[in-house]
């Protein structure tokens, strides 16, 4: 966690005390501090703030790199006349900053920081989109990203309450993590939409007899002063974003993303007025906090115009007013598909939601459309079923979700996965230690999808739809390679394309891919023209890999 934190507090007297169970230094004039690359540091000052209210004070510093790019680092206040400069970087050597404030005391103060060149804790970096392949998610360090998300809306609630630790929270993490998933899509901060009034969702009556379950409607957990019901929006509640640093900074040491959405308007949250100076002050301020991770990929808000409070302008608005904050680069997307589309020049990737039964047609058509950006679908209706009725969506069956997975990446697009306890307000972070008529979730079958994905990466092939005839396909580029999708209820695969109609017929080798066990078939080799059945057939979808 960040040095596992590694925070380091500079005193303005320049001596340097740590918090307990960090390493302790002393600063040195010209002495720089040490960090590996993309780790995170945090340099701490003391000082009084100048207004009433320290969230709205200006406090910065200019980075300077070894190799003299400069970025604008903003600070954050952290309660108790503390200010924070948060920053990573993955240029190695000697940083410089100098910082500007309103603050005297905070005022063209100077320091080094010195980045190896060993990543932290074998870390490769944030997630970028290069030029030379824009349609992919590439970590910094040039390693393909095939994003596999997992959702968790309630993941800062599930230790919240834990001053010890994060037991829960690692838990769930090093499950997921096991099984392939390497993001988490959550918000920033998210109520229960079960209190509504109106009574649209109902609570599952068996979680009365497992509240360990429930984490939605909590009270004591805000932003800002006060509480969801009575909000006080003159302050921010600085001890919430100390308990989220602990789950995004564990994210980073386990590398994996945090899809952060900095807004949720379906879920009661009693939010300031749009433009309001409380609004700006708890939008800037999550900009400012969290954007020195490597592992953040922001999103404005989840489903930001479906629930008529905000419109294009304002969202448009929240979009450079995130790049302003922003120093780090992080990725920037909107979860709102009708933005995306009329505004994709605002946005670094395409963010998807379908429900739609023709899930690949719409994801190809998006493929086609956006030939310069990655697409994220970010929902596509499939929840797989747990032991609480939570919110459907509208397919559950594990092997079905499972299914709408694939089809969003054979269309070149990448998906997230859903579980019904894990997605909303219910988490049970440990599903495989649930009594036995517990429902478990097949997360297996996600661990098997990425470990075909990582022998096969997806950055090296392109839809193919029109080369199979009952599911889908997939050409590597500049090869005659191919892999195609097969449904279970495919009796057999025709590919008579893949062999040369002279009398030399050339050789083309095969196998296939159970996607519900991962196991491989042996490797064959066809000398005729000939049709290929999968060994599962009527069992389990598969996916022939073939080549010449």
């Amino acid at each position: 966690m960040m040095k596992k934190l590694n925070l380091i507090t500079i005193i303005l007297c320049f001596s340097l005390t740590l918090s307990a169970g960090i390493k302790h230094e002393k600063f040195k004039n010209k002495q720089a501090i040490n960090i590996d690359k993309w780790e995170v540091l945090d340099i701490t000052f003391k000082a009084k703030a100048s207004k009433q209210n320290p969230f709205t004070e200006q406090f910065d510093a200019v980075f300077t790199s070894p190799s003299g790019n400069k970025i604008n680092v903003p600070g954050f206040y952290n309660g108790k006349n503390e200010w924070v400069l948060r920053f990573s970087a993955k240029e190695k050597g000697i940083w410089t900053y100098k910082t500007t404030s309103a603050i005297a005391a905070l005022n063209n103060k100077v320091g080094t920081v010195e980045v190896s060149s060993t990543a932290y804790n074998n870390v490769k970096g944030a997630i970028e989109i290069p030029k030379h392949d824009s349609r992919h998610f590439y970590y910094e360090d040039g390693t393909p990203y095939s994003l596999m998300a997992f959702e968790c809306d309630w993941l800062y609630a599930l230790d919240y309450k834990n001053s010890d630790g994060l037991p829960r929270t690692t838990q769930l993490l090093n499950t997921i993590k096991e099984n392939g998933f390497n993001q988490v899509v959550m918000n920033v901060y998210t109520f229960d939409i079960n209190l509504a009034h109106n009574g649209e969702w109902t609570r599952d009556e068996k979680l009365k007899n497992h509240p360990e379950h429930d984490f939605g409607g909590d009270l004591e957990i805000f932003p800002f002063l006060g509480n969801n019901e009575e909000p006080d929006y003159s302050m921010l509640n600085v001890e919430f974003f100390k308990k989220l640093d602990r789950t995004i900074s564990l994210m980073h040491d386990k590398e994996i993303v945090s899809h952060l959405m900095i807004y949720v308007w379906n879920k009661l949250v009693n939010w300031p007025d749009m433009y309001s100076e409380a609004d700006d002050m708890y939008y800037d301020y999550v900009a400012k906090r969290y954007g020195a991770f490597p592992n953040i990929m922001w999103d404005v808000s989840k489903e930001a115009l479906f629930y008529g409070r905000a419109d294009d302008d304002y969202i448009l608005e929240r979009l450079r007013r995130l790049r302003n904050q922003n120093p780090f680069d992080r990725t920037i997307t909107v979860h709102d598909y009708g933005f995306c589309k009329r505004h994709s020049d605002e946005v670094d990737y395409i963010s998807r939601q379908t429900w739609n039964l023709a899930l690949y047609q719409d994801m190809i058509s998006d493929y086609r459309k956006f030939k310069n950006k990655p697409i994220f679908n970010i929902e596509h209706g499939g929840y797989e079923k747990s032991p609480y009725y939570v919110f459907p969506g509208s397919y559950t069956d594990a092997a079905y979700c499972l299914k709408r997975n694939y089809q969003c990446i054979f269309a070149g697009a990448y998906s997230t996965y859903y579980w019904q306890a894990a997605a909303w307000n219910v988490i049970i972070w440990n599903p495989f230690e649930q009594p036995e008529d517990f429902y478990q979730p097949k997360f297996e079958y996600f661990k098997h999808l990425t470990d075909f994905f990582t022998k096969y990466p997806i950055t090296d092939y392109e839809p193919s739809p029109h080369r199979n005839q009952s599911g889908y396909a997939m050409k590597k580029n500049g090869e005659e390679q191919y892999l195609f999708y097969v449904p279970k209820e495919t009796y057999q695969f025709r590919a008579q394309f893949m062999f040369d109609s002279e009398k030399e017929i050339k050789p083309v080798t095969s196998k296939w891919f159970n996607t519900l066990t991962g196991e491989y078939s042996k490797e064959v080799t066809a000398t005729k023209k000939q049709d290929f059945v999968s060994p599962w057939e009527g069992e389990a979808d598969a996916i022939l890999v073939m080549m010449k």
